[in-house]
């Protein structure tokens, strides 16, 4: 037993990406800039964290010019069962469906089918009158409402000014009065009565002044199915998943794939809180969330990131225009918009916000590595990942460690992968 348990974990370690590397052309890190040496050391500061059971395992997809560099898999599936790491395990991706979500409503923009400054109430009616929070002396929000000075925009759910927030991160009384994120929300309402809650709700901002991360991205995802007429897991199946080759993302685990979904530890390590799959996408869910419900794993979100990198286009295949790409990943806050993105992920503060994810627009003053246009978006459940169009470089980064150890990770993996690059 010890010995077979010995060959898992050298298996595990070693796992390479077959079926995707055979799809994509791989080149040996020196052959596009990058060092085998310094690479070697994401392995093994992995390694090390996952004997002293920081993680249970982890996952790195990284490709530069177009090729896969490196598709790793690291540690333990599930642990407890002695379940080894394999380059197809799937895993709970949380806010990284929201960058998917957001290219699905530019399809239906580049067909003249929905307005980026398309008012909400066009979709939803209920949302054509709202009211905002008034504020006491001291900037806190109150159970007094005045109106709203605009009405919510489709752009405002793609970069986060709606004013509608997630209740979890927050203790005031607006907080209070909104669901606590994508996921729960998904378990306790449906599509109609989710719609049904936030538009009875006060915003806690008006629209179009705060970044404040919220449920916008959930209801972007519920004006896709309104205008496809189509399930958000099927617009998104047949219109993204399928031309990109993203044959294990979607937002539910079938039987068939429950043995490669990936379980966190127990216990949060630093805190020692239970720690779960959220949501539990073996169950079903009573509305596909375009904001945290989707699974995946590394070779599949990487698909998604290089054709994004690729002004969106895969091989011949081209899914959206690249001026649209241009505009999806310019920041859209500009001066007049407070940004609290710092407070949602301390990793990207002072970033800017396009549509759908973070993009970079300075040099320095962030907390990582990168140039100026990188863009991104993490997830809740320990989930990364980034592209980097001036070095074309394209990772990402997966494991199951939802606590707040996974902002450790987003920036130690930024270290290592940028300090093998060397060209």
């Amino acid at each position: 037993m010890i010995r077979l348990r010995l060959l898992a974990i050298t298996l595990c370690f070693f796992a390479s990406g077959a079926a995707f590397a055979a799809d994509l052309p791989r080149a040996k890190p020196e052959e596009v800039g990058m060092s085998s040496e310094r690479l070697a050391r994401i392995g093994e500061v992995l390694k090390a964290d996952i004997v002293a059971g920081r993680i249970p395992g982890a996952v790195i997809a990284i490709a530069r010019h177009g090729k896969l560099v490196a598709l790793d898999a690291y540690g333990w599936r599930d642990k407890a069962a002695g379940v080894a790491m394999t380059t197809d395990t799937i895993f709970n991706i949380a806010s990284m469906t929201k960058p998917m979500t957001t290219v699905g409503a530019l399809m239906l923009y580049e067909r003249g089918q929905l307005l980026i400054g398309d008012p909400l109430s066009k979709y939803f009616p209920k949302f054509a009158n709202m009211r905002v929070a008034a504020r006491d002396a001291n900037g806190e929000p109150t159970t007094e409402t005045v109106p709203s000075v605009r009405q919510i925009t489709i752009q405002d759910l793609m970069r986060h000014t709606s004013g509608l927030i997630y209740g979890g991160r927050g203790n005031t009384l607006v907080h209070k009065m909104y669901p606590s994120g994508s996921g729960d929300a998904s378990h306790e309402y449906d599509g109609a009565a989710f719609i049904d809650k936030l538009a009875s709700a006060p915003l806690l901002y008006q629209p179009a002044t705060v970044w404040d991360y919220g449920f916008g991205l959930d209801i972007l995802g519920l004006t896709i199915e309104k205008i496809s007429g189509q399930t958000l897991a099927q617009y998104l199946k047949a219109n993204l998943f399928t031309p990109l080759g993203m044959s294990d993302t979607g937002f539910s685990i079938s039987a068939e794939q429950a043995a490669r979904y990936a379980k966190p530890l127990p216990n949060d390590p630093d805190t020692g809180k239970p720690q779960a799959r959220s949501p539990e996408l073996t169950q079903p869910l009573k509305f596909e969330c375009g904001g945290g419900c989707a699974a995946s794993t590394a070779p599949d979100y990487l698909r998604f990131a290089m054709m994004l990198m690729n002004e969106g286009r895969d091989g011949e295949a081209r899914l959206l225009g690249p001026r649209t790409v241009a505009y999806m990943l310019s920041d859209q806050l500009g001066p007049n918009i407070k940004n609290l993105i710092g407070n949602a992920d301390p990793t990207r503060a002072d970033y800017g916000f396009g549509l759908g994810l973070a993009v970079r627009t300075t040099p320095g003053v962030v907390k990582m590595m990168g140039s100026v246009g990188q863009f991104s978006w993490p997830g809740a459940g320990g989930t990364d990942w980034w592209a980097d169009p001036k070095e074309e470089l394209a990772v990402v980064y997966m494991s199951a460690a939802p606590g707040p150890i996974r902002w450790h990770y987003r920036q130690t993996i930024n270290a290592l992968v940028y300090q093998a690059i060397v060209d």
